[in-house]
């Protein structure tokens, strides 16, 4: 017997769909409309954040204001290194992990385990006094680097490489293929989406790190968004059109990755685990 939802229950559904929707969209509205007042406007009850003036002056002042451009293309070098660097690794882990039989193996996988309990806040006192040691400081290679040993890619791409079939293998092996020919040519283009759900999330986590890169950043000119963007709050006065303008530049890459990639964002959450 089929079992149809009733009418009643369908409406409640989406009308619950539809609210969660609003909520999590209106700060963004808020954001940008806020940005679009006037510099120093003084506004008396929340609706008139909604209404105009609107100006698009405080996007030239703040891009005259600091090298806003260049945090943003900082912020995309780091992202985009650590992006490639995580998902060559972490491939390359999981697929020793998944495929190769050595000694010791099983007790490796618990390790990497192990790190993902380990928080980042704990590792920053060890990991700067090394990368102050190898003069990287203030440096891209001490932006990326740091930041390349993602356990929760390894251990994901292992469980996906598990579940393809060792026939593949054996047939390769047959054709006389060798290790890494196997890695490239099957595992890889058979992981596709496991490997673009992680290459996602591995960018939105670098692109708004702000921990790291405020300890190992010195100068205005290496500064990432997440490190600029609260150089404009001024503590002083309650202006909000300032901030909420460089945060929404801040915003922009994170909402575009969003709309081209939210099927695969969504995929990714399947793969993950990761709820809400």
């Amino acid at each position: 017997m089929e079992n149809k939802t009733s009418p009643t229950a369908k409406v409640l559904k989406y009308s619950f769909s539809y609210l969660l929707a609003v909520l999590f969209i209106f700060p963004i509205l808020w954001m940008l409309f806020a940005s679009l007042k006037p510099s120093g406007y003084t506004v008396s009850k929340i609706i008139e954040w909604f209404l105009p003036p609107y100006s698009f002056s405080n996007y030239f002042e703040v891009i005259d204001q600091a090298p806003v451009l260049k945090w943003m293309l900082n912020s995309f070098i780091v992202s985009a290194s650590v992006t490639f660097v995580v998902i060559v690794f972490d491939s390359l882990a999981a697929f020793a992990l998944s495929v190769i039989d050595f000694k010791h193996k099983n007790l490796v996988f618990v390790l990497f385990t192990i790190g993902l309990m380990v928080p980042t806040e704990a590792n920053v006192v060890a990991l700067f006094d090394i990368v102050q040691k190898l003069g990287l400081i203030n440096t891209y290679p001490g932006l990326i680097l740091p930041r390349i040993a993602i356990p929760l890619g390894i251990i994901i791409l292992k469980e996906f490489f598990d579940a393809i079939p060792r026939d593949l293998i054996d047939s390769a092996r047959i054709d006389g293929c060798g290790l890494f020919r196997i890695y490239y040519s099957i595992f890889m283009p058979l992981s596709k989406a496991a490997i673009a759900s992680i290459g996602i999330f591995t960018f939105i986590q670098a692109w708004n790190a702000f921990l790291w890169p405020f300890i190992a950043i010195m100068t205005k000119e290496m500064f990432t968004l997440p490190v600029g963007v609260p150089t404009f709050t001024d503590a002083y006065t309650p202006d909000y059109s300032i901030p909420m303008t460089v945060n929404m530049i801040a915003s922009l890459p994170a909402i575009a990755a969003f709309l081209l990639f939210q099927k695969q964002i969504i995929q990714g959450i399947k793969f993950t685990g990761i709820k809400g």
